[in-house]
């Protein structure tokens, strides 16, 4: 059942990550890394670094295990009265909250902008500003969103709340094409920015935004209502329940806010590089495809099943199901990793070099890449870990190892700048990352003796690791007979990945890395 929820989930972030793709080549088409697409990915930031302050990076990592331990005392009785009036005194404190800093920001919204990226030229900044105002009452409709897929998540229900970001990018899609129609020219217009290039497509994405918001709430609301679980909006009461939450979620809150401050650093950084905004963005977005798939997929659903394993009492179900856990994210996460740092420059190429975004654009995005997909085993891991805190209401632990990464990062970023320039942001963010992971394991296992790694997950790492060389022997050919003009590109790139996901699912067959009788047993768990 554990892995048919990490396919449900991984499923759809596969689906809304081709999506971004999608999206992100029509953005780099079209703006390129120039001024009004740096000041979309500075202003997109904001709503994006305080939602997961205050949604999925806090508030839901502890309101998941307290909503689902309501749900383990009423499945007895079947009454889901104090469940609903837990999540309905949750949602009307998070409106509450979010209402107040939606209102705050659109007053501060320059030094925020200056807190972010204070590199940018005068013209980024005004661009920045008014987009930022824009955007920013995303925060509230996707943190809502976030309260009702963490009931879902609750409910062993992982589909609409796996798809709601399906939503947003169709939705960026949609508007970026539209942008280049010029519907809503003469309506959408930014007072005395008029003339900039790019300005009309860069409205037109912010109001897909807040578009797509409403979607994905719309979504989620109505699969929890269909679930048995209709929520009212009421006026906010700090009860007992509520303190409870606040406790828990105020470390995690701090945590969340500690690794947002490496996001922020990595961003100072590359403002006063231009164009640098826009290489780390698109090679984040290509590395967060491995990285949304598997590690947000495992984070999802690992919680509410540690969750209610700890509440009864099942201290080796618990340590299976994070063996399991990461078994399955290596197996997906080191050939990801390997094909990114072998084949980065194509991949970069084949994706973005088109339209705006030229070939000097394409080459700094691919060293960024290859240094962000060196800590990608390190970030999808850290997802196995996190849980084996929170389902124990622990959020202190996470927050005082968070501080360390900040300072580790802060310290490579900026005194790294002088040295290696704009790429330190990217070398920071990824040597933070094993560092956090080293951190969580050794605290793990103080926490716990009895967490191990297995017989099983010991004896299939080596053989998970030879079949990643294997893949990787033959991606690195391919990748030598890449012609230069763009069909030989995509013919190379094409050729890479069918190839390498056919030599290493026969060579991790043909080892005992994994078994086909695995996935059979999970699905026939998943659909029982």
């Amino acid at each position: 059942r554990l892995i048919a929820g990490f396919a449900t989930v991984g499923g759809w972030t596969m689906a809304s990550r081709i999506l971004g793709f999608v999206r992100d080549v029509a953005i780099a088409a079209v703006l390129g890394a120039g001024a009004v697409a740096e000041a979309f990915f500075v202003a997109f930031t904001l709503p994006n670094l305080f939602r997961r302050f205050f949604a999925e990076g806090a508030f839901n990592t502890a309101f998941v295990p307290l909503f689902a331990k309501r749900i383990e005392a009423a499945r007895g009785s079947g009454d889901l009265t104090q469940a609903k009036t837990f999540a309905e005194d949750a949602l009307a404190l998070l409106v509450t909250v979010l209402l107040a800093v939606t209102l705050l920001a659109q007053l501060a919204m320059p030094w925020l902008v200056l807190g972010l990226a204070s590199g940018l030229d005068a013209t980024r900044f005004e661009l920045a500003t008014a987009f930022g105002r824009l955007v920013f009452p995303y925060i509230l409709l996707i943190s809502v969103a976030a309260l009702f897929s963490g009931v879902l998540n609750a409910l062993d229900r992982f589909a609409a709340a796996a798809a709601a970001p399906v939503l947003l990018n169709v939705i960026l899609i949609t508007m970026i094409g539209l942008a280049g129609t010029g519907w809503l020219a003469e309506t959408l217009t930014l007072t005395g920015l008029d003339g900039v290039e790019g300005l009309h497509a860069g409205t037109m994405l912010c109001l897909g935004v807040i578009l797509a918001g409403i979607a994905q709430a719309w979504l989620v609301w109505r699969a929890a209502t269909r679930a048995g679980i209709r929520l009212r909006l009421r006026l906010p009461r700090l009860t007992p329940e509520m303190k409870r939450l606040a406790v828990i979620a105020a470390p995690a809150a701090l945590a969340g806010g500690v690794m947002q401050i490496n996001l922020v650093v990595g961003r100072q950084v590359a403002s006063y590089y231009e164009g640098a905004v826009g290489w780390l963005w698109y090679a984040d977005r290509v590395y967060q495809l491995p990285l949304g798939v598997i590690g947000v997929a495992i984070g999802v659903v690992l919680l509410p099943s540690l969750s209610r394993r700890v509440r009864a009492g099942d201290p080796a179900g618990v340590h299976d199901a994070l063996n399991r856990a990461a078994e399955f994210a290596l197996t997906l996460t080191l050939p990801a990793t390997a094909a990114l740092i072998a084949m980065p420059g194509l991949i970069v190429a084949v994706l973005f070099e088109r339209g705006a975004f030229g070939a000097a654009d394409a080459a700094a995005t691919a060293l960024a890449l290859a240094i962000y997909a060196a800590g990608l085993p390190a970030f999808v891991l850290q997802k196995v870990l996190q849980p084996a805190f929170f389902s124990r209401e622990d959020t202190a632990t996470p927050l005082r190892y968070a501080l360390w990464c900040m300072l580790a990062n802060v310290v490579i970023a900026v005194g790294g700048a002088a040295l290696f320039g704009w790429l330190a942001a990217a070398a920071g963010a990824t040597v933070a990352g094993w560092l956090n992971l080293w951190l969580l394991w050794r605290g793990a296992r103080a926490a716990d003796p009895g967490l191990t790694v297995d017989a099983r997950l010991a004896r299939r790492l080596p053989r998970i690791l030879a079949a990643t060389l294997i893949m990787t022997a033959l991606v690195v050919g391919l990748t030598t007979l890449t012609a230069v003009d763009p069909l030989g590109g995509v013919l190379a790139l094409t050729a890479a990945v069918i190839g390498g996901l056919v030599v290493y699912g026969a060579a991790g067959l043909a080892l005992g890395a994994f078994a086909i009788s695995d996935l059979r047993g999970a699905m026939r768990r998943g659909s029982a």
